[in-house]
């Protein structure tokens, strides 16, 4: 009797043949199914790049190369399945039609491993040309020839330690760690200090001629000779070589300088004037802009003299920004829009004065002399003149409209710092000014000049008896309402 079905034969006998399915992803289990075909693919390593040449083989090296433990005399002769007990046995294929079946599939697998190696060569090469950077420890040999280090190399086990580059959603060695664009290098810190161009050559002290000699007059016997000429002659002097033209700009022959009645300045004006750095300059009635004004203030800080009549509100509001020690005389007659507003600007101390700083000084502390005709001044803004202008020696109020005898007697009280130091006052065209102002006048001992023309209330009669009487002698009068006094 037969022994009981094997395991083969019962699946033999149970179910027909069936053609089988592709499984997909090949490549892993088909090596995972036939263990010894790395062998054939791949060198001596496992898992080395080493790959060879594709060959074609016959179906008993196939199966030995398959199966090395197996004896050759199985290789053709295996045992023909038996009956089982349930019922006749199914007959199995062929051993010729199995062979070949085999060596179909050996075929297919040999041809599927290079294909995929190939396409996975070239996805890498793309990938590095489409910007990614080889690693730091391949040889310059490799990084010219364009090759990557084997797989077990001794570069790649080196960089198994540190970061590794890898492609996303592959697993692959590919793409250089961080994936952003490195920042780009900080420039090198310079010092801080502020750039000046070198100074200026020494003018020279003598006149060089064309013969080669000097001129036996010096440098400073020709500014002598320069001093008794006018600005055009200047101009014309500066024009005869480049040793006057130097000469002639000594700030010497510039003490007062004119620009009054012009309706634009133009850069080489506002450049000349800085070079020549005058005394006393003159822009009334001038179209000088806030920005020029602020520009021009900023670089004449030996400025003494400053007129500004007739200017707009708008380009004399710089006087609020810029520095003035050496000021002396500030004339703003006939300015447009001034209000007390304005003037407290003007007046008041700068806002950017040190917490620390026990007196406040305004910008106008060292002027002497202030001419106000034709603005709206009321007796706030006296107040504040009192106070940040205490060393006028020479205020202009004439025609101002606001100016009565409470004004009068601001400037003529006890506490007023001006009773002390006015020498010349003048209120003509104050239509507000009455005969009972004029005795207060004697209040200040200084005072030679007092201009009281034009005003509609006075009668000459009381003019005539202050100028007899006087504060401490009397006054003469060349005209009406005019008191002068000889010093």
């Amino acid at each position: 009797m037969p022994g009981p079905p094997k395991r083969k034969e019962r699946e033999a006998g149970n179910e027909p043949p069936t053609p089988r399915k592709k499984v997909k992803g090949g490549r892993e289990r088909h090596l995972k199914k036939v263990g010894g075909d790395a062998c054939l693919l791949r060198g001596s390593d496992p898992g080395g790049p080493g790959l060879l040449p594709p060959r074609v083989l016959n179906p008993s090296q196939a199966f030995s190369s398959c199966h090395p433990g197996l004896p050759p005399e199985s290789w053709e002769k295996p045992k023909p399945p038996l009956a089982s007990a349930e019922g006749p046995a199914v007959p199995s294929p062929s051993p010729q039609r199995e062979k070949l079946e085999r060596f179909k599939r050996m075929c297919q697998l040999l041809e599927r491993v290079p294909d995929t190696s190939s396409s996975s060569s070239d996805s890498d090469s793309d990938s590095d040309s489409s910007g990614t950077s080889l690693s730091e420890d391949e040889a310059p040999g490799e990084a010219r020839n364009g090759r990557r280090p084997a797989r077990g190399s001794s570069g790649e086990k080196e960089n198994r330690g540190g970061r590794r580059a890898v492609r996303p959603g592959s697993g692959g060695p590919l793409l250089s760690w961080p994936l952003g664009p490195a920042p780009p290098p900080r420039p090198p810190q310079l010092e801080r200090h502020v750039v000046r161009p070198p100074p200026r050559s020494p003018e020279p002290d003598t006149l060089p001629l064309a013969a080669g000699s000097d001129h036996p007059l010096p440098r400073a016997a020709w500014l002598r000779v320069f001093q008794h000429l006018g600005p055009r002659e200047l101009c014309v002097c500066m024009r005869v070589c480049r040793t006057w033209s130097r000469w002639c700009y000594d700030k010497r022959l510039w003490p007062r300088m004119d620009l009054s009645r012009r309706k634009s300045l133009t850069p080489p004006m506002l450049s000349g004037v800085v070079r020549r750095q005058p005394r006393a300059l003159d822009l009334s009635w001038t179209g000088v802009s806030k920005k020029q004004l602020m520009w021009l203030l900023n670089r004449l800080q030996g400025l003494q003299e400053l007129v500004l009549s007739g200017c707009s509100w708008l380009s004399v509001s710089a006087l609020g920004s810029a520095p003035l020690p050496a000021l002396r005389l500030l004339d703003l007659r006939w300015i447009e829009d001034v209000k007390d507003s304005q003037l407290r600007e003007l007046l008041l101390p700068p806002p950017d004065t040190k917490p620390g700083q026990t007196e406040s000084r305004g910008r106008l502390q060292g002027v002497a002399e202030l001419r106000l005709a034709g603005l709206e001044l009321t007796d706030a803004s006296l107040r504040l003149l009192l106070r940040h202008a205490p060393q006028l020696s020479a205020l202009d109020l004439s025609h101002c409209a606001h100016v009565g005898d409470p004004s009068v007697h601001l400037l003529t009280a006890p506490t007023s710092p001006l009773r002390e130091t006015l020498v010349h006052l003048n209120l003509a065209g104050c239509h507000r000014l009455t005969d009972h102002c004029l005795p207060l006048f004697r209040r200040c001992p200084r005072l030679r000049r007092l201009d009281l023309r034009s005003c509609r209330q006075l009668s000459p009669e009381a003019c005539a008896r202050l100028a007899a009487a006087g504060p401490p002698g009397p006054f003469r009068c060349p005209e009406e309402k005019l008191l002068l006094k000889d010093s």
